[in-house]
């Protein structure tokens, strides 16, 4: 029995390996960007665009085209920009409508399409129940590291511009005050946002791209008062959860995109419950803070 239990974690090895990769190596970009969603307090405008992406996934399903192709990619992609120029358009310093309205509107409608399409393809609804919780256990390893390779590109843009975005996401007022063209870096921001939740779409479904995006950005919120650390929380507590979760699959024959999801939900509990201790940050003039930040970046 001793001689089975190696080939046993060997041949486990071997099948997660992929998975893990994908786990590991892709949700530190989720958890920057997540940190822009809720400073911005459009929570749900990744699950939005997550959804419109699986709309575009769905629409390529209906004209017979292999879900891992690339025109399966291209229709999710050409969906996912033109969320992301309604999202542009409709963010306003005086909106009529809170903008979280219009998101959640969008993600209603995205998944309802969804479901429509999905009944008139054969399949559908086994690949209605992909959208949601993924297939990152049988993930074809070349789309893995497509996604890596697309990862770091978006991430040297938003290392590149960090500032604007940055300035943007804290006081928009003052970014405008400072010169920059908020609509026109909201726009950049969305698309290359959304070109990252329609890669991730692909690999762990809807929820499980919902859930790196807030969950380990709301858990570095709780626990710290600065970029750098919410970051370093925030990707601890995604690979935490994601080796947890690929231990926890083949033992009790789990789905891991829903294991995944609620090992983080636990550990964002956890959190909660430490950050009892955390003291508050002092106030300070968030709109100058943010104006220098504009003006800097303006000088240089």
């Amino acid at each position: 029995m001793t001689s089975m239990e190696p080939i046993n974690i060997l041949e486990m090895l071997v099948i997660l390996k992929w998975p893990l990769i994908a786990s590991l190596t892709l949700p530190w970009l989720l958890v920057y960007l997540g940190l822009h969603v809720v400073q911005r307090e459009i929570i749900f405008v990744d699950l939005a665009l997550a959804q419109v992406a699986a709309l575009g996934t769905c629409v390529s399903l209906l004209m017979d085209c292999h879900l891992h192709s690339w025109q399966s990619y291209a229709w999710s992609a050409a969906f996912t920009v033109v969320g992301a120029v309604v999202f542009t358009l409709t963010r306003s310093r005086h909106p009529r409508v809170p903008q979280e309205a219009l998101i959640g509107i969008v993600y209603v409608v995205a998944a309802a399409a969804g479901i429509l399409i999905l009944m008139r393809s054969t399949g559908g609804k086994e690949e209605l129940q992909r959208s949601l919780v993924g297939e990152l256990l049988v993930v074809p390893p070349r789309e893995v590291i497509q996604t890596i390779g697309l990862y770091l590109g978006i991430g040297a843009v938003h290392y590149v511009f960090r500032r604007k975005f940055l300035a943007i996401s804290k006081d928009p007022d003052a970014a405008v005050r400072s010169g920059l063209s908020v609509r026109g870096w909201d726009f950049l921001f969305y698309v290359t946002f959304g070109f990252v939740v329609t890669s991730f779409v692909h690999i762990g479904g809807v929820l499980l791209t919902f859930s790196y995006l807030i969950v380990p950005a709301v858990c570095g919120n709780y626990l710290a008062h600065t970029l750098r650390r919410r970051l370093a929380i925030g990707w601890t507590v995604a690979t935490l959860a994601s080796l947890a979760s690929l231990c926890l699959t083949p033992a009790l024959d789990l789905p891991v995109g829903a294991t995944t999801v609620c090992m983080l939900g636990l550990l964002l509990a956890i959190t909660m419950a430490l950050a009892r201790r955390v003291p508050a940050p002092q106030t300070r003039p968030a709109a100058a803070d943010t104006l220098t930040v504009a003006r800097s970046q303006s000088d240089a």
